[in-house]
């Protein structure tokens, strides 16, 4: 072949082969996976160029096991290294606007979406998209996930945050711009038409088991399908309930009766499933029997013996002996067991009183009742009482009970 032929060959090849144009700094264009090695993508664009993708450019939703030579990728150009003659690509950026353009259509079809929060703040939680930044707000956490915390302890709000990292979430986008600067999620908008026909569908006297999503001290919050009640502190248990956590734990599965339905709040109880402790207790015994029990504490009024089913039997000062007791503890112990007799006893008013001194013999010289301490101890008992409830102290409340009953409390 002459010299002019291969000109005019090299004229017609150069002529039919497709136009090179060359890519500009922030063109998304379209290559195929030469080889993966180190975490860096080798790229082929339209068999004109190699491109390079280095690991810091793949970004976060990126699954290198599932990619493989001969696939097709979009990337998008970040510029060129004359010295190695390649292009300098970006997987992570070409995907943030295709994650861009999805997320406008996710908010305007109102479609459910996964998420997986990456970091946490005492605002809420955020989540990373190759990139791009959203944000679940703590207003918009579903009752599982918000943060019941004891006084809006912002420490303890990130401590609870923080523990739902890397979870996955359905949420719904609420809001996002076009630059992608403002992206914000609502798990509680994901759940809005089940949380309504769950609503719907409950009623009072219903026994569900679900999740403990909360513990404060006046009581346990409870999540079941996708809804939350709380289970107040006087209706935990039976008996007198100071520590609701020593019942449960944040997570833990409880079985629980709604009690109440008033619009969006929901009233449970775990001590109504249980047998109630007064009516067990008025199988057993009856006015003027002997009860065995251990000492659970002392007042200046009086000490507490804890009888079955948590109930505290009070045996008042004036019960403890014959004799005019200046320090109950020099009679009785925290966790000693003693008898005592029951010289009052109303189950129906969770009321019960119990004597030391009514199984004891009186001595001769014993103190009578006319004395004038006693006197003005019934005096003032008796005039405690007929204290209207509102101006009741909580001292005198204390000093005329004859048990400390949680359901006194409520």
């Amino acid at each position: 072949m002459t010299a002019k032929a291969d000109i005019t060959l090299f004229e017609e090849l150069f002529k039919n082969s497709p136009e090179i144009k060359y890519p500009k700094i922030g063109d998304v264009i379209s290559g195929s996976i030469v080889k993966i090695e180190k975490k860096n993508i080798l790229v082929n664009v339209n068999n004109q160029f190699s491109g390079l993708v280095v690991s810091k450019e793949l970004g976060n939703t990126v699954d290198l096991n599932v990619l493989q030579a001969g696939q097709g990728i979009d990337v998008m150009v970040l510029g060129d290294s004359v010295e190695k003659g390649l292009l300098i690509l970006s997987l992570k950026r070409a995907n943030q606007i295709k994650s861009l353009t999805n997320l406008s259509k996710y908010f305007e079809w109102g479609e459910v979406i996964n998420v997986k929060p990456t970091e946490a703040n005492k605002w809420g939680l955020l989540v990373d998209i190759d990139g791009l930044k959203g944000f679940i707000p703590v207003s918009q956490l579903t009752p599982l996930h918000y943060p019941r915390v004891e006084g809006a302890d912002p420490d303890k709000i990130l401590q609870h945050l923080e523990g739902l990292i890397g979870k996955d979430f359905k949420v719904k986008v609420i809001n996002v711009d076009e630059d992608g600067k403002k992206i914000i999620f609502s798990e509680k908008a994901a759940i809005e038409g089940k949380r309504g026909e769950a609503l719907k569908d409950l009623k009072e006297g219903d026994v569900v088991e679900w999740t403990v999503s909360g513990i404060l001290s006046y009581g346990l919050f409870v999540t079941f399908d996708w809804l939350e009640g709380l289970v107040h502190v006087s209706e935990i248990d039976w008996g007198h309930v100071t520590d609701p956590s020593k019942f449960a734990k944040v997570w833990m599965k409880v079985k629980v009766k709604v009690i109440g339905l008033d619009s969006d709040k929901i009233s449970l109880s775990i001590k109504r499933l249980k047998e109630n402790p007064w009516d067990v207790l008025a199988s057993k015994y009856k006015l003027n029997d002997t009860i065995k029990a251990p000492i659970s504490r002392i007042s200046q009024f009086g000490a507490f013996m804890e009888l079955e089913g948590g109930i505290q039997g009070l045996i008042h000062l004036s019960e403890i002996s014959h004799w005019v007791v200046k320090d109950i503890r020099d009679h009785v112990k925290v966790g000693e067991e003693v008898e005592a007799k029951i010289i009052n006893f109303d189950p129906k008013k969770k009321r019960i009183g119990l004597s030391l001194k009514a199984l004891q013999e009186a001595p001769k010289d014993a103190p009578k009742k006319e004395d004038k301490a006693t006197s003005e101890e019934k005096a003032e008992d008796k005039a405690t009482k007929k204290a209207p409830a509102k101006k009741t102290t909580k001292k005198s409340v204390e000093e005329t009970a004859e048990v400390s009953d949680s359901s006194e409390e409520k």
